[in-house]
């Protein structure tokens, strides 16, 4: 009776599928520390899992914080990528600071930097 429980509950959970229930940054574009010799029109995100673009935020900051990103983020075709526009970026160090609620309301957030050189 112990064995057959013992089976079943390692059955259960070995079927069980894991639960990805967090979007988090897969890849960036421009992608973190880049230094660019041209400055990007945009910055893209591509997450782990779907976001919600009306409760998901990108903000692109200058070296005294100044808030630079034009428009609000979209989505690119899927759902897992978020872009935001920038205007035409002088050279300086940027950080980029995002704010993510995936499609299943979990929500993540994290900051990187890159570079536009002169």
């Amino acid at each position: 009776m112990v064995v057959s429980r013992t089976i079943f509950v390692v059955g259960a959970l070995l079927a069980a599928p894991p639960a990805f229930a967090h979007a988090f940054l897969a890849h960036a574009s421009p992608s973190a520390g880049a230094e660019l010799r041209a400055a990007p029109p945009a910055v893209t995100i591509t997450f782990t899992e779907g976001v919600e673009p009306h409760f998901s935020t990108i903000e692109v900051r200058d070296s005294v914080g100044a808030r630079l990103d034009t428009g609000t983020p979209h989505t690119e075709g899927k759902i897992e990528i978020l872009a935001v526009s920038l205007p035409k970026l002088p050279p300086g160090r940027y950080t980029v600071i995002w704010h993510a609620t995936s499609v299943d309301t979990h929500k993540t957030e994290g900051r990187f930097t890159f570079s536009v050189l002169p």
